[in-house]
């Protein structure tokens, strides 16, 4: 009976370097906050967008190990 399996994708059976992309997500938030700090721009509009993005990334790296450390992602 086909329906009984469950459905899985590719990417599931062979998982990728998690460590690596947090690490990555961390040190692309940093070189964010840091182009916000020492850019050459004028006005605050950039500077919003860069802060606003790295926090967006720390916040969906923390949302993700709070979510593998409940057991709710694999």
């Amino acid at each position: 009976m086909a329906g009984s399996e469950p459905v899985t994708s590719p990417d599931q059976h062979k998982p990728g370097h998690r460590k690596s992309g947090r690490i990555g997500a961390v040190l692309s938030a940093l070189a964010l906050v840091v182009m916000a700090f020492c850019g050459n721009h004028e006005g605050r509009v950039e500077d919003i967008w860069l802060v606003g993005l790295a926090a967006l990334l720390l916040v969906i790296v923390i949302g993700d190990a709070v979510l593998r450390r409940n057991g709710l992602r694999s």
